[in-house]
């Protein structure tokens, strides 16, 4: 069960009703988003009659939620999650594609990466200051002075910035160079100490789905974030492991639709790190569309073969560009624009 407050609700208000809870035997969860504060029932709550509930002052509705996950379920919200990323939209009716190389690798590099997805005609940038990598001798990424430079080649072209955080030690230099949009990656997607720290900001974040995660359990980690009270999250399919070694991961296009029908999350694809191979990115990105992605998550690089990671599944500039003018007939027979 779900109690959803009135927009300006009071501290009293919100302490009353969880003093309501704490008498009917329940536990509470407070989360305090941006527009809204929802307060999660937790505990046996079949017998409860929502009307004593209702009745609180600062009480817009209740819920009962069936589904383990509650704030981020469709249940209770049924119109689709709009995220507001410095004034652009990202979800709803807008498709967004956002693109860049997978890391920060210098400023030339980063200064020349800016100015293509801004020409390709991408809203969005992204790129790793930190890099989650298989092999401990692989590079790393450049860490804070990554950050800076990604910051100073993306305000050039006003575009904003995605990149993954990987430790919540560096959260507080995140907010300082002012982060868009903090990606969590596939590695952490059950990291809840890091979700749980995430969840107290209400800086927009994309989740990706766990190398092997049900769609169940990657909705409960969205959960933690929404429960800390951040309701800023996109949903972003990767592919999952299997057997296959023809392609990096299987793209689960099936997740799509279900998530859909599951959450009122905005849903993006990353075809790049499905397919592992820039010429598989086309047709990955275009079944997205057609299955009702809100997005794209695109690698490219300004010269993919000097890439210092991820270089076979790069687009090189002019292929981003190609790619883009493919895109927007799938995107218009979807009901969308760019």
């Amino acid at each position: 069960m779900i109690i959803i407050m009135r927009s300006h609700v009071t501290d009293e208000e919100v302490n009353a009703v969880e003093n309501k809870l704490k008498g009917l035997g329940l536990g509470a969860n407070i989360s305090r988003g941006v527009e809204r504060t929802i307060i999660g029932a937790i505990g046996e709550e079949r017998s409860i009659h929502k009307e004593s509930l209702q009745a609180l002052s600062g009480v817009e509705d209740v819920i009962r939620v069936v589904k383990p996950y509650k704030i981020v379920a469709r249940e209770w919200h049924q119109e689709n999650t709009i995220i507001d990323i410095k004034g652009i939209p990202l979800g709803g009716k807008k498709f967004q594609v956002i693109a860049g190389p997978c890391s920060v690798e210098t400023q030339e590099q980063m200064d020349l990466a800016a100015e293509k997805v801004a020409a390709a005609g991408c809203n969005f940038m992204r790129a790793g200051a930190f890099k989650p990598r298989t092999s401990p001798y692989s590079f790393q990424g450049k860490g804070v002075e990554g950050l800076k430079m990604f910051r100073q080649a993306a305000d050039k072209h006003n575009l904003p910035i995605v990149t993954e955080l990987m430790d919540v030690r560096y959260l507080d230099d995140f907010l300082e160079y002012k982060v868009d949009v903090i990606q969590i990656g596939t590695r952490n997607m059950q990291n809840f100490d890091l979700l749980k720290e995430v969840g107290k900001t209400h800086v927009p974040v994309i989740l990706k789905r766990g190398l092997c995660a049900t769609l169940s359990e990657w909705l409960m980690s969205a959960e933690y974030i929404a429960a800390g009270g951040n309701h800023n999250i996109i949903l972003c399919e990767r592919g999952v492991r299997t057997f296959e070694k023809a392609y990096r991961n299987m793209l689960d296009v099936t997740a799509i639709p279900v998530l859909k029908k599951e959450t009122h999350l905005p849903v993006i694809v990353d075809p790049s790190h499905a397919g592992g191979k820039a010429e598989l990115v086309p047709a990955l990105s275009k079944a997205a569309i057609a299955a009702g992605a809100d997005g794209l998550l695109i690698e490219m690089h300004p010269n993919p073969c000097d890439a210092w990671c991820d270089a076979d599944q790069a687009l090189a500039p002019d292929e981003l560009s190609t790619l883009m003018g493919e895109m927007k007939g799938i995107v218009e027979v979807m009901g969308r624009e760019f």
